[in-house]
């Protein structure tokens, strides 16, 4: 296996119909799913030539730490699903890999089992705004007492999206993931519309402003696809924003999330990190998102399909192949550095 389809098919052939469902479905038709992988074919990067390339480094700094590359994964929920080491196996592969892991509020470990699992790698905490305040407190204390080193509050899920894959295999979550349990007060399995009803579907701009005035690490938004929403968030006080469609399985029908980035870019005017996710299989893809106003990517699905096939070695292999395609799409950009990659490296597709 020499690419992210390559393992992506390997695990289509391991997992069972329910868990694969779950972490390859999307929404309604699956209109957005697909557009966030197509949409990049529309964009043509454009090298430079005689420039010197002989050290490339393709390293970034996001909120106080360096990270080896312009990546980072994803948060993806119930990781055990796709192989018995889950989330600290995912955490261990990623400190190899010497980037960031954003952990899901629906991990099936703890903020703290993933941070003594993997004391090497930087950790960033997805949060859903639960109902019930006081599991969203001890949540976001526990990642503050971990080490974590960021908090990316997802917006775009007041409800569940209609995921009929899900639907059709019957699927419900049948491992342990303490902040379900705890929000449920049960340990019974649930659907995944059970688990979208726990989170506080009144959430607004005032909460998200007292999330930041409150919490001492940094605060992204994670799910703006509106340039309004960008500045709406740049007044709420964040500290980065991540461009997202939640991987096609909310809303069908929204825009592809790379062209969704350029006007969302444009609004934050590198004022805070801007990160984008959805549809990025290649070194290359990440390199069109960095011309388009990204600081950094997001991958989810790609290092999931590792895990699923080789555990923690599976999801380090994934992560070192995106690692050496963007250091070699750097190189024959004519870019030296992430910071190189600027829009005169990219234009619309001639079709």
């Amino acid at each position: 296996m020499i690419n992210v389809t390559d393992f992506e098919q390997a695990a289509e052939g391991l997992l069972e119909a329910g868990p694969l469902a779950y972490f390859a479905g999307g929404a309604g038709d699956e209109r957005t799913l697909r557009r966030n992988v197509e949409a990049f074919a529309d964009w043509e990067l454009l090298p430079r030539v005689l420039v010197d390339v002989s050290d490339v480094d393709p390293s970034v700094e996001l909120f106080g730490s360096r990270l080896e590359m312009p990546l980072v994964v994803a948060p993806v929920a119930f990781q055990r699903l796709a192989h018995p080491d889950g989330e600290e196996a995912m955490a261990r592969a990623v400190g190899a890999a010497g980037t960031a892991l954003c952990v899901s509020t629906f991990a099936s470990a703890t903020p703290a089992a993933v941070a003594a699992a993997a004391p090497e790698a930087k950790l960033w905490f997805q949060l859903y705004s639960f109902r019930d305040r006081a599991v969203t407190e001890a949540l976001l204390a526990e990642a503050v007492e971990s080490g974590y080193e960021a908090v990316a509050l997802t917006v775009d899920a007041p409800f569940a999206g209609r995921r009929e894959r899900d639907v059709r295999t019957g699927f419900e979550v049948d491992v342990a993931a303490p902040a379900m349990q705890a929000a449920l007060g049960s340990d019974r399995p649930a659907t995944t519309e059970e688990v979208f009803q726990l989170v506080d579907a009144a959430l607004d701009w005032d909460a998200l402003a007292g999330l930041c005035e409150g919490c001492e690490l940094p605060v992204l938004v994670k799910g703006v696809i509106a340039p309004a929403d960008a500045e709406l968030a740049l007044e709420a006080g964040v500290g980065g924003i991540v461009v997202s469609n939640h991987g096609g399985r909310q809303l069908d029908g929204v825009p592809a999330t790379i062209d969704a980035l350029p006007a969302v870019a444009d609004v934050v005017a590198g004022r805070v990190p801007v990160l984008v996710d959805g549809g990025i299989r290649r070194g290359t893809d990440a390199l069109v998102a960095l011309a388009l106003g990204a600081d950094a990517v997001q991958v989810g699905r790609p290092a999931l399909w590792g895990l699923a096939v080789d555990g923690e070695a599976g999801a380090r292999r994934v992560l070192e192949i995106l690692s050496e395609e963007i250091a070699l799409g750097l190189a024959l950009l004519g870019c030296p550095t992430p910071a190189d990659v600027t829009r005169a490296h990219v234009q619309r597709a001639r079709r």
